[in-house]
C-alpha cells in the first residue's frame, strides 16, 4: 500500500539529515517503495559527463555504467527531462537536477506508471538531487563513483576551487566545460551571481604543472576575496597581479575579468592578455564586438603592471557571451590542423540555434575537441557560455 507523497518524502527528509552518504542509495529506494514503486537507484554523471554511474549500495557490487550517448538514461539527462523506457520492468528515468545543474538520473522501476507516480518520482528526484549535493562536500564517496581514474595533484586542487560548472536564474545563465578533466593544470573558471549581477572569469596560467594549478588557485582566491569585499574589476587585477609576484615568482596568467548588470545587460570586463571574449546574437558572432587592444598577463610584477582598462559594451536580450582559453581554439589534429575559432564559432550557434540546452553544447563540443586531438589535449581547454535573457520570466536554460 502505497503512502501519501508527503509522509514518504517527509520520512526521506528526516531520514536524510543524519544518513551517511553511503546509506543514501537505499533511503531512496525505501522512499520509493514508500511511494509505491518497485524501486529507484541513483546514477550520477562521470567527471567527464560521458557515463552515467549508480551510486553503490554497501556490501553489493558496484552496477554498470549506462553511456550518456545513446541510451534512455543517457537522453533523460542531455534533454534534462523525464524519458520512459517501456521495457519490462517499466522504468522512468528522471534528471537529478541542482539549480540548473546537471548531477545525473534517478530511475525508478514500477508495476504501472501512473500520474500520481510520475508527481512522485519528480518529488523524490528533487530531493534526492539536494540530499547527493549536501553531502558532496564532506564525503568522497560521490567524487570516487563520478571518477573513472584518478586525478592528478594539479586537477585535484583546481577542482576543488572550481564553482559548479552551470548555474542560472530566470535572468541568466553560465555553463562551463574544461578539460583534459583529470589533468587539469594551469586552467580555471569562475561565475557568481550576486546583488543583480553576474560575474565571470576564465584563467589561464603559463605551463601545465602543479604550479600552473597554484597559480591558477591564487588567481580564483584573489578574485573571490576582492569582489567579496566591494573591489572593482581592476581592484581584481591588481590584487592577483600582487599575490602571483609575492607568492609565486614566474607565475604568469592571462585572464578575463567580467560583470554583467543583469538590470540594464551592461558587460564590462577587464582583458589581461587572453583571447577576446565573443558575442553571439541571434545565433551569429558579432565580428569584433568585444576585441580591445592587448594588455600583459597578470604575475608580472609592479615595474609591468599597467592601468587595466575596463572596457563596456551594451548586451540586448538573448546576447551570449563565450569566454574561452588558447587550448580551445589551438587544439590540433595528428595532422596539425588547428581546431580553430571558426570550427568553434559554428558549433556553438549550430547547436543553440537547433534549441539545446547550453550544458549539453558544451559538454558535446567539448568531447568534439578531445575527437579533434584524438582524446588527449595538449593543453587545457576551457570554455564559459553566458546568456541573458531578462524578458523571459518563465525562462529555462
Amino acid at each position: 500500500m502505497a503512502e501519501e507523497p508527503g509522509a514518504a518524502l517527509a520520512f526521506f527528509l528526516e531520514r536524510s539529515h543524519t544518513a551517511a552518504p553511503l546509506q543514501v542509495p537505499e533511503l531512496v529506494d525505501e522512499a520509493a517503495r514508500r511511494l509505491g514503486m518497485a524501486s529507484a537507484t541513483v546514477y550520477l554523471a562521470d567527471v567527464q559527463e560521458d557515463e552515467l554511474v549508480p551510486l553503490p549500495r554497501p556490501g553489493e557490487d558496484d552496477g554498470e555504467p549506462l553511456a550518456i550517448e545513446g541510451t534512455v538514461a543517457g537522453w533523460a539527462y542531455r534533454t534534462m527531462s523525464l524519458r520512459l523506457s517501456h521495457r519490462r520492468p517499466l522504468s522512468v528515468w528522471l534528471p537529478l537536477v541542482d539549480g540548473i545543474a546537471r548531477i545525473g538520473v534517478l530511475q525508478v522501476v514500477a508495476g504501472q506508471i501512473t500520474p500520481a507516480m510520475l508527481d512522485g518520482a519528480t518529488q523524490l528526484a528533487a530531493v534526492t538531487a539536494l540530499t547527493v549535493v549536501s553531502k558532496s562536500g564532506f564525503s568522497d564517496s560521490f567524487s570516487r563513483t563520478a571518477r573513472r581514474r584518478p586525478m592528478t595533484t594539479a586537477a585535484e586542487m583546481v577542482w576543488a576551487f572550481l564553482p559548479p560548472r552551470t548555474i542560472g536564474t530566470d535572468r541568466v545563465t553560465s555553463t562551463a566545460a574544461l578539460e583534459p578533466a583529470y589533468e587539469i593544470g594551469g586552467d580555471a573558471f569562475d561565475h557568481g551571481l550576486d546583488d543583480g549581477r553576474l560575474h565571470l572569469t576564465v584563467v589561464d596560467a603559463m605551463g601545465h604543472d602543479l604550479a600552473a594549478g597554484l597559480a591558477s588557485a591564487v588567481a580564483l582566491g584573489g578574485c573571490r576575496s576582492t569582489r567579496r569585499a566591494g573591489g572593482s574589476l581592476t581592484d581584481i587585477t591588481e590584487r592577483i597581479d600582487e599575490d602571483l609576484h609575492r607568492w609565486q615568482p614566474g607565475g604568469l596568467l592571462t585572464g578575463v575579468f567580467a560583470h554583467l548588470d543583469l538590470a540594464t545587460g551592461r558587460l564590462s570586463w577587464v582583458n589581461a592578455g587572453h583571447p577576446p571574449p565573443l558575442l553571439i546574437r541571434a545565433h551569429h558572432v558579432v565580428p569584433g564586438a568585444l576585441e580591445a587592444h592587448g594588455e600583459l598577463p597578470l604575475g608580472l610584477g609592479p615595474g609591468y603592471a599597467p592601468s587595466r582598462t575596463v572596457h563596456e559594451a551594451q548586451l540586448e536580450p538573448g546576447d551570449r557571451l563565450l569566454i574561452h582559453t588558447d587550448g580551445v581554439t589551438e587544439a590540433r589534429s595528428a595532422t596539425g590542423l588547428q581546431f580553430g575559432e571558426e570550427r568553434l564559432v559554428d558549433f556553438v550557434t549550430r547547436a543553440l540555434a537547433a534549441g539545446e540546452p547550453a550544458p549539453e553544447a558544451l559538454r558535446r563540443l567539448i568531447h568534439t575537441i578531445l575527437d579533434h586531438h584524438h582524446g588527449r589535449l595538449q593543453d587545457d581547454a576551457t570554455i564559459v557560455l553566458a546568456e541573458w535573457h531578462p524578458e523571459s520570466e518563465d525562462a529555462r536554460p
